[in-house]
């Protein structure tokens, strides 16, 4: 059954429809383009969305993907609020792990490119204005385009390069909600 997407890059936000049978997450991880089509284009920085047709960029540009299937969701997992920062978004969300998880000890590490937060909002990072807007109840994050991490826990291993803080705030970049794209 084909996917419903909005893909977030750092030069704009593009929504349409990807032909695919299983989760967004694993059309992501399969590497190559993301090619979505009925697909609609609004670049960083315009209020507009227009018509593209067909649209497509390569998978690991994608800095946050929401979808509308029904992504496997952790058993007994622990939720950790999260804040991120990523080209020109601010992303907070929370962040699920296992039970009794311990960044220094766990033997467990995150696997593949992109990583599930639940309960999303996003906003541009250096905009003033109204906060940050829900964008979906599930999120894909693209883990190694994350420049800043502001959470309960030390996440080193999940985000590998980007700088690390411990304490979570709601919303203090003051960011703008996104307009949520619709075709």
């Amino acid at each position: 059954m084909p996917i419903r997407v909005e893909a977030y890059l750092a030069a704009g936000v593009a929504s349409g429809v990807a032909d695919h049978a299983g989760h967004l997450r694993d059309l992501l991880e399969a590497g190559g383009d993301l090619i979505l089509g009925r697909a609609a284009w609004r670049a960083t920085g315009t209020t507009g969305s227009e018509p593209v047709g067909t649209w497509s960029a390569p998978a690991d540009e994608v800095l946050v993907a929401i979808g509308d299937d029904d992504p496997p969701m952790p058993v007994h997992a622990s939720w950790h609020a999260i804040r991120l920062e990523m080209g020109p978004y601010a992303v907070e969300g929370e962040l699920p792990t296992l039970p009794g998880y311990d960044p220094g000890r766990a033997l467990v590490r995150p696997s593949g490119e992109f990583v599930l937060l639940r309960d999303v909002r996003m906003g541009w990072l250096r905009a003033v204005g109204s906060g940050l807007t829900p964008v979906g109840q599930v999120a894909v994050v693209n883990r190694y385009a994350v420049e800043r991490v502001e959470a309960d826990l030390m996440l080193g291993f999940y985000f590998p390069g980007a700088t690390l803080g411990t304490t979570p705030h709601a919303d203090a970049s003051g960011g703008a909600g996104l307009p949520i794209l619709s075709t």
